[in-house]
């Protein structure tokens, strides 16, 4: 008989980035994943080089070939740029 077993490759960051973005609720970022979602769907701007590096670091570090640290520097610096940073 097979067994599977379920395992999460989930990345998370040690300390969460808060954004509010609009005039939404303030929303905890806990890992990559997260803001990478947040940056393709939700994010006010896509014209400032820290958006680039923030996609590029969190696609990465999602993908076990870059730093999650990298990652979370990158997205805190884009949302300080954006003024999303809560």
């Amino acid at each position: 008989m097979e067994k599977i077993i379920d395992v999460d490759f989930r990345v998370t960051w040690e300390s969460a980035v808060f954004v509010r973005i609009g005039n939404g609720f303030r929303e905890r970022v806990d890992g990559p994943d997260v803001a990478l979602s947040e940056l393709l769907h939700r994010w006010p701007s896509n014209s400032h080089p820290e958006y680039a590096l923030a996609k590029r670091q969190c696609v990465d570090a999602i993908a076990h070939q870059g730093s999650p640290e990298l990652a979370w520097n990158a997205f805190a610096d884009a949302a300080v740029v954006a003024e999303v940073l809560a």
